[in-house]
C-alpha cells in the first residue's frame, strides 16, 4: 500500500510539473536556452500571420473542393505559398491526400480492426493507455515465444505471432522517442497518455493493414505530425495515402532499404549536376548521401528545430509528393554550402546536416529558399536513369577490372594526346606562315579549319593553276582560268552556234586584231542601234553578272574584265591599262539586268584583255 501511494504522488507531482510548464502554439514545452540547444528546438517563429479575407476565401475553396480539380489545385498551391493557418491546415490536408474517397473504396475498417486487435493485447495484459508495462509484457511474451519450440503456453496468445509481438514492442518502444516534448506526448498526463494511446493504435492498424511492411522506424514521426493536425482516423487514412501512393513514400519504409538507398542515390547524383564543387568537397571527406538522406525522407524533416518550418515543407510535400522532398533537401544544402565548404573533417559535416542549425531552418530564410529551388520531374527521372545504368555497369563488370580498364584507357589516351600535340606542334614549327598568322595551336580543328580556309583562298586566288604572264607586265596577281575551263567553252560555243544570227556584228569586230575594241550589245545579244551611248555592263563572275548572265540570252563570256562596248566602227585605240573601277560608277542608261555592285574589283590590264578577245575568237 505504502508502495503504491509513493507512485501516486510521483504521478501527481509530475502531473503538476507538467501543467506548470508552458508551451508554444504548436504545443511543445517552453524550455530555457541551454535546454533548447540540447533539445534542438527553437520557439522563435518567423512565419507569416493569417489574414481574415485569404481565410474565409480558404474556406470557401474547401467547401466545394474536387480532389481531381486542376483549378482548386491551383488555388491551393496559391494559398500555400502565402501560408496556411493552423486551424485549416488539417483539412487542406485531407483535400489533397484525398483520404475520404481512399477510406470510401478500400474494403477495411479501422474501427474493426482496432476491436480484433485490442481484445487479445488485453488478456496479454497490454494496454496502450499503460505504454511502459507493455514494453515490459511484450519483451516477456516475445522471449517465451521463441524459447519455446512447440507453440506458445498462453492459450490467448495463439491469435498472435512473434513477428507480431515484435512490431507491437517495437512500435511501444518507439512511442517513447517520438517528440518528447510536445504536449500530447510529453510525461503523465491524460493528454499525453491519449495522445501515446491514439499514436499507437493508428501505427498496429497500419501494421495489420499492410502486413508485407509492417512497422519501420521513422512511421512514428510521421503518424505523429498527422495525429498533431487530424483526428484518429483521418490520421491513419492519411499515414496509408502517404506511404501506399506512389507520388509520395511508397516503397521507402521496407525492411530491404533498397528503395530509400536508391533514392539517396538519386539525390547524390542530382546534388552533383548542381552543386559540383560541394558534392566532390563532401566525397573528399567520405560522407556519403546515405547519412543524412535516410533521416531526412523517414522523417519528412521533422527533426528541424523551427516547427512552423516543418509544416510549411509537409505542405509543399501535401501538394507534389516526393518531389518537393528533393526540393527541401536541396534547399538545406544550398544554405548551409558555405559552411560545408570551410570544414576538413566529416565529423563536422554530418553533424550540421544532420541537426541543421536554427539561423537556417528559420521560416524566414529556408521557405523562400525552397520556393526559389526548382526541381523538375525529367531531372529526377534522368537521375534515377543514371542511377540505374551505373548499377548495372557495375553488376556486369567487377570493381577491379573496372578500375584497371579505366586506369588503361586513361593512360592510352594521355599517350595518344601528346603524340599529336608533338606532331602538330612539329608542322606547325615548319610552316613559317602559321606562325605569322597565330603561333601554334593547341587545338586540333581549329588548325585543320585554318588550312581549309587557306587552301579555299588559294583555289579563290587560282593559284593551284600554273600561269604565264606575258613579258610586258609579269604580275602574279593576275586570276587565272582553272583547268576545268574547255568543258565550259564548249558549252559556250554550243550556245554561239545556235545562237550565231545574233552575235555575228561580234564576231567580225571581235576578228580585225588583238587590240580592237568591241561593239556594245543590248540584253539580247543583238547589235545596238544608233542612239544614246548606253552604260557599260558589267560582265564579271560575281553575284550580279551572274544574275545577268541568267537574265541575258547571249552566250557569257568567261574572261574576268570589264567589256567595255561601244559603238564604234573603225578601230579604237588599246584603252588606259588601269581603267578607273566601273563599279563605283552609275550612268541613267543601265541595264534591266539589276543594280551595279559596289564591290571593289582588281584593275584589268592587257593580258585579261587578250584573253577575252581570244575568247571571242574561239567563239
Amino acid at each position: 500500500m505504502r508502495r503504491r501511494s509513493s507512485s501516486t504522488s510521483g504521478k501527481r507531482t509530475s502531473r503538476m510539473r507538467n501543467d506548470s510548464l508552458g508551451f508554444d502554439e504548436f504545443g511543445f514545452a517552453l524550455s530555457k536556452k541551454k535546454t533548447q540547444k540540447l533539445q534542438h528546438r527553437s520557439h522563435d517563429y518567423s512565419y507569416p500571420q493569417p489574414n481574415t479575407v485569404r481565410v474565409k476565401e480558404l474556406c470557401e475553396l474547401l467547401s466545394y473542393w474536387n480532389g481531381s480539380s486542376f483549378i482548386c489545385r491551383n488555388q491551393i498551391e496559391r494559398f500555400i505559398r502565402i501560408g496556411i493557418p493552423s486551424a485549416l491546415r488539417g483539412q487542406v490536408w485531407k483535400c489533397l491526400l484525398d483520404t475520404d474517397t481512399l477510406r470510401v473504396t478500400s474494403t477495411f475498417n479501422y474501427q474493426k480492426c482496432l476491436k480484433e486487435i485490442r481484445g487479445p493485447l488485453v488478456d496479454l495484459g497490454v494496454s496502450e493507455y499503460s505504454i511502459l508495462s507493455a514494453i515490459a509484457t511484450l519483451s516477456e511474451t516475445e522471449n517465451e515465444m521463441g524459447s519455446s519450440q512447440g507453440p506458445p503456453t498462453p492459450p490467448e496468445a495463439s491469435v498472435f505471432s512473434s513477428s507480431d509481438v515484435a512490431v507491437f514492442r517495437q512500435i511501444a518502444l518507439d512511442l517513447q522517442r517520438s517528440f518528447p516534448t510536445h504536449r500530447s506526448l510529453m510525461g503523465d498526463s491524460a493528454e499525453a497518455i491519449e495522445g501515446q494511446a491514439k499514436l499507437f493504435r493508428v501505427l498496429t492498424a497500419y501494421a495489420r493493414y499492410n502486413p508485407h511492411t509492417g512497422y519501420c522506424q521513422g512511421m512514428s514521426y510521421i503518424a505523429a505530425v498527422l495525429l498533431m493536425n487530424l483526428t484518429e482516423e483521418e490520421s491513419f487514412w492519411a499515414l496509408v495515402a502517404l506511404l501506399e501512393r506512389p507520388k509520395y513514400l511508397s516503397g521507402l519504409f521496407d525492411h530491404s532499404l533498397d528503395k530509400i538507398q536508391h533514392q539517396a542515390r538519386v539525390f547524390h547524383q542530382l546534388l552533383k549536376h548542381r552543386k559540383p564543387l560541394l558534392s566532390q568537397h563532401m566525397e573528399d571527406l567520405g560522407v556519403s548521401s546515405l547519412h543524412y538522406v535516410m533521416p531526412w525522407f523517414l522523417t519528412l524533416f521533422t527533426s528541424l528545430p523551427c516547427w512552423d518550418s516543418v509544416l510549411a515543407m509537409w505542405d509543399v510535400i501535401m501538394l507534389q509528393g516526393l518531389l518537393a522532398v528533393f526540393r527541401v533537401g536541396l534547399a538545406i544544402v544550398q544554405l548551409l554550402e558555405p559552411r560545408l565548404l570551410q570544414m576538413a573533417d566529416d565529423a563536422l559535416v554530418l553533424p550540421t546536416l544532420l541537426r541543421v542549425p536554427v539561423e537556417v531552418s528559420q521560416h524566414c530564410v529556408l521557405v523562400p529558399a525552397l520556393w526559389g529551388t526548382e526541381v523538375q520531374e525529367w531531372e529526377i527521372d534522368c537521375m534515377n536513369n543514371l542511377v540505374l545504368e551505373e548499377a548495372s555497369v557495375g553488376q556486369h563488370l567487377p570493381e577491379k577490372e573496372n578500375c584497371a580498364s579505366t586506369s588503361q584507357t586513361k593512360m592510352e589516351d594521355e599517350k595518344k594526346g601528346t603524340k599529336g600535340f608533338a606532331q602538330a606542334a612539329a608542322v606547325e614549327a615548319k610552316n613559317p606562315a602559321r606562325k605569322e598568322t597565330g603561333g601554334v595551336s593547341k587545338n586540333v580543328f581549329t588548325r585543320m579549319l585554318r588550312i581549309a580556309r587557306r587552301y579555299l583562298g588559294d583555289v579563290g586566288r587560282g593559284q593551284s593553276v600554273e600561269s604565264k604572264p606575258s613579258s610586258s607586265n609579269p604580275s602574279p596577281t593576275v586570276p587565272l582560268f582553272p583547268k576545268a575551263r574547255p568543258s565550259s567553252l564548249t558549252r559556250v560555243q554550243m550556245r554561239a552556234r545556235k545562237k550565231s544570227h545574233r552575235g555575228s556584228f561580234q564576231r567580225s569586230v571581235a576578228g580585225r586584231g588583238r587590240r580592237a575594241a568591241l561593239p556594245s550589245q543590248d540584253s539580247d545579244g543583238g547589235v545596238t542601234q544608233d542612239g544614246p551611248e548606253p552604260a557599260m555592263k558589267r560582265r564579271s563572275s560575281g553575284p550580279v553578272g551572274r544574275v545577268a548572265r541568267r537574265k541575258s540570252s547571249c552566250p557569257p563570256l568567261r574572261g574576268k574584265s570589264w567589256d567595255l562596248l561601244q559603238p564604234h566602227t573603225g578601230p579604237v585605240p588599246f584603252p588606259n591599262p588601269s581603267p578607273p573601277d566601273p563599279c563605283t560608277t552609275t550612268t541613267p542608261g543601265a541595264s534591266p539586268c539589276g543594280e551595279v555592285s559596289t564591290k571593289h574589283h582588281a584593275p584589268e590590264d592587257t593580258n585579261n584583255i587578250s584573253e577575252d578577245i581570244r575568247e571571242s575568237q574561239l567563239i
